[in-house]
């Protein structure tokens, strides 16, 4: 193979250096001046955002489900003779808790309806006695008229001195006695019919009748009383006072009830975030329980009285050692609607209350 002319390998070689090099663009440029103009942006968008939401909401995690506790006792004494319920048993409102013995209850229904059937007997009598005035009165009246004529004839016989006086002041004295009688007569009549009459509260009905009838119905309400049922819907708590054969007395707290529909939360606020904050805004209410869940809420009261145990606050500055620590404040926020999930009591929750929601603020 023939070489080449080497003027022409110098000529080549000259101009392959005066060309120009075209170097190939670098990616990792064009990503550092994306970034340099991206990170400002983020800063001022955030910025921006933060600038447009502060202020508008408080939040709080210090806070916790509340739930209220009915106690249920019985209204009547006995000996307990069922227990229908136990221990975290869920129970709705009316259902049968336990049973007293109703043996007692039943005599003493018994005894009312007696009491009511004498009660009608005395009655009775009382319109026999009556009736029988009517005629004592009817009879005292006519020997009045007699005592009043004979009267009458013995001062005319005197007069023409066919008579005494002896027998003129006995026919005084009878017509004395008979007109006592009838006065007599008009007071008993008057007195039994005050004993039937009716008064004001129970028009037509003897007072008597109305005092046996009120205790039969205070009887039959002991009698049923004995079942107890509960007042709410719930879970039980503290089943185990419930046993057969203990006595139950009266007003005495036998079981417990944690309402279920009766839920609440307790935030306690630092009292820093309390100075928009009113009865009435929105909140929401987010439980570590159930992550995916968000119940929506108001503030239904604010500081004490809210069912918290830092409802009052102590009095820490009454000694020399005293340093400020800002208190917490509980605030009462109600649950709007049921929630989807059961809420029980003593769950953690976190708090965001909307302090621009002027529009529900009472």
């Amino acid at each position: 193979m023939a070489e080449a002319d080497p003027a022409l390998k110098q000529s080549g070689g000259a101009a392959a250096m005066t060309a120009p090099t075209v170097e190939p663009r670098q990616p990792g440029k064009l990503r550092r001046r994306v970034l340099m103009l991206s990170v400002p942006l983020a800063v001022v968008a955030a910025g921006g955002y933060f600038w447009a939401t502060s202020g508008r909401t408080v939040s709080t995690d210090n806070a916790y489900v509340k739930q209220d506790i009915v106690s249920v006792s019985s209204d009547v004494a006995g000996r307990i003779v069922d227990v229908r319920v136990h221990e975290n048993q869920i129970v709705k409102a009316g259902d049968i808790l336990f049973v007293v013995d109703k043996a007692p209850y039943r005599v003493a229904l018994e005894q009312a309806n007696a009491q009511i059937a004498n009660a009608q007997v005395q009655v009775g009598k009382l319109r026999t006695d009556y009736q029988a005035t009517g005629v004592d009165i009817s009879g005292a009246r006519e020997n009045v008229y007699y005592a009043q004529e004979d009267l009458k004839r013995q001062q005319a016989l005197m007069q023409q001195g066919f008579t005494t006086r002896a027998r003129l002041q006995q026919s005084e004295q009878a017509l004395d006695n008979a007109r006592t009688q009838l006065r007599t007569a008009e007071a008993d009549a008057a007195k039994a019919r005050a004993a039937l009459a009716t008064g004001a509260q129970v028009p037509g009905i003897n007072p008597e009748i109305a005092a046996a009838k009120a205790q039969r119905d205070q009887a039959a309400l002991n009698l049923e009383r004995t079942t107890v049922r509960a007042p709410v819907a719930g879970r039980i708590s503290q089943a185990d006072r419930l046993q057969v054969g203990q006595m139950a007395i009266q007003g005495l707290p036998l079981v417990s009830i944690v309402a279920s529909d009766r839920a609440w939360v307790t935030a306690n606020f630092k009292e820093t975030d309390l100075d928009h904050m009113k009865v009435g805004q929105s909140a929401s209410i987010k439980l570590d329980a159930y992550p995916g869940l968000s119940i929506r809420g108001h503030v239904d009261s604010i500081g004490a009285g809210t069912g918290s145990e830092f409802s009052v606050l102590p009095a820490q500055n009454a000694n020399g050692n005293w340093v400020k620590v800002t208190q917490r404040v509980p605030v009462r926020i109600a649950i709007d609607g049921k929630p989807v999930r059961p809420l029980i009591a003593g769950l953690s929750a976190k708090i965001t209350v909307d302090i621009r929601d002027q529009a529900k603020a009472n």
